[in-house]
């Protein structure tokens, strides 16, 4: 069969729920260049289309899950075509494609016992081969719940919550779909609380040491665009980011929940390592800093206007904040090593991520500046309806799981 995938310049209202669709069903990919203009966002879309042809690909491919007994597939996220319970169809799968696949416990399994699980996907080369990759997982069984939560794996947890949601919106109500995520994350804290926490006072908040940041993320997951989409998002946009999260990796799913916030004011020239990120929240962000945010799909330059003059000459090439161009799309490297090193940074962000971001440049108090508080997301949104910050959520989850618990 045939892959589609979709590069979109839109400057109105073009359906991308329905038109996502052709790419979803072939194994494709949908990139959306809104209000293109060749100048600022020429560079990106050539990034783009470059790394869509040049990554490894293969084609005509099907995909089988098959597990011992006691446990079977039962659902699949993703870009593929099923025509019956079992195969995945996939016209082509690159280095990109993420498919997902829950697997249930359904009958009696002893401790004695493995549950093994193998992935066979069948597939043609680029040289025309017909062949068959096979990954088998065996994993150990326990009856111990502690055991359990000692050993999961937030990210992927996330990412599948994210998928399996998301695939809900298509059959009920934006507000049944949120509450459902947060009754998920109250009950498996709650269970946790009931059969692995010593009996301490009810009044305390006891999280397993592998899911302390489950509620941080289950609050991110109802802020982001693709599960709440807020009354400023148009349907296409919110459309776009289904699309995209539906087939995101582990990796890019926990980066686009909660992104990465990355200070630039105090780098040192002579280092070559990205800086460590510190937490989504206006108060890690100060007047005098300037910061680098990005989630995979966006990338914003936010500066302080108390920045450092003689950090905004060297990198910038001006005097102050209030003289920056902010229309720019791109920063462009001077002869200085301060500039060398913020360049490196943000081209080392950019190609860490599949897919090309633009750069946005925000000023403190300009009107952007609300863009990039979206994006904070341990605080209050006004732009989302479930605007709890990530103190008031914990406050929230605490009820929750107490009034289950009771």
């Amino acid at each position: 069969g045939c892959s589609v995938d979709l590069f979109l310049f839109n400057n109105a209202y073009i359906d991308i729920a329905t038109l996502s669709q052709v790419s979803r069903l072939t194994g494709g990919q949908v990139y959306k260049y809104t209000y293109f203009q060749a100048d600022l966002d020429g560079e990106r879309f050539i990034a783009d289309l470059r790394h869509n042809i040049s990554r490894p690909v293969v084609f005509d491919s099907i995909m089988r899950v098959r597990t011992s007994t006691g446990v079977r597939p039962t659902d699949f996220f993703g870009a593929f075509f099923m025509a019956n319970t079992t195969d995945m169809e996939l016209a082509s799968v690159n280095s990109d494609t993420a498919l997902t696949v829950e697997v249930k416990h359904d009958d009696k399994i002893t401790e004695e016992e493995a549950v093994y699980i193998q992935a066979a996907l069948l597939y043609t080369s680029v040289s025309g081969q017909r062949r068959l990759r096979i990954i088998n997982l065996g994993l150990n069984v326990s009856d111990n719940m502690g055991e359990l939560y000692r050993n999961c794996d937030l990210d992927t947890i996330v990412n599948f919550l994210a998928k399996h949601n998301i695939s809900k919106l298509m059959e009920s109500s934006p507000k049944a779909v949120k509450e459902g995520i947060m009754q998920q994350c109250a009950q498996i804290l709650a269970c946790y609380r009931k059969n692995c926490a010593n009996p301490s006072s009810a009044g305390q908040l006891i999280l397993p040491e592998c899911m302390k940041l489950l509620p941080l993320y289950t609050n991110c997951l109802l802020k982001s665009d693709a599960i709440s989409g807020g009354s400023d998002l148009g349907c296409d946009d919110r459309a776009f980011a289904m699309a995209a999260v539906s087939s995101m990796n582990v990796a890019s799913s926990v980066v686009y929940f909660y992104p990465r916030l990355i200070p630039l004011h105090d780098v040192m020239p002579d280092e070559t390592h990205v800086p460590k990120q510190i937490r989504c929240t206006s108060e890690k962000v100060r007047d005098d800093g300037v910061y680098l945010l990005e989630n995979g799909i966006h990338m914003l330059l936010f500066v302080g206007l108390a920045a450092n003059p003689a950090w905004i000459q060297d990198v910038f090439g001006v005097q102050t904040a209030a003289q920056i161009d902010i229309d720019r799309t791109k920063l462009i490297e001077r002869d200085n090593p301060l500039s060398r090193r913020i360049c490196g940074i943000v081209g080392a962000v950019s190609e860490s991520r599949s897919r090309n971001m633009k750069l946005v440049i925000v000023r403190q108090r300009d009107k952007l500046e609300v863009i990039f508080k979206y994006f904070l997301c341990e605080d209050r949104s006004a732009a989302s309806d479930s605007s709890f910050s990530y103190v008031d959520f914990l406050c929230h989850m605490h009820k929750e799981i107490r009034a289950l618990l009771s």
